[in-house]
């Protein structure tokens, strides 16, 4: 009555650890960096005297992101 889903006599192996390429890794890593930095420039230094674009649309735009990440702007 009482039966085992898994018959007795299959033996398990470890798991083997999944290789992934540093060669596929490293240019999505890359991507990340480089967005990453971009990300921290708009919201961090993007305004005055480092400004890349004319006006302040880009500084309103990051305004609240700016202050909840502790960056000063005023």
């Amino acid at each position: 009555m009482a039966q085992s889903a898994v018959p007795a006599t299959q033996v398990q192996t470890p798991p083997v650890p999944l290789r992934v390429p540093v060669r596929e890794i490293l240019p999505w890593a890359v991507f990340a960096a480089v967005l990453g930095l971009v990300l921290i420039y708009f919201i961090g230094a993007e305004q005055g005297a480092t400004s890349l674009f004319s006006g302040t649309w880009v500084h309103e735009f990051t305004h609240d992101g700016r202050h909840l990440l502790g960056f000063p702007c005023h």
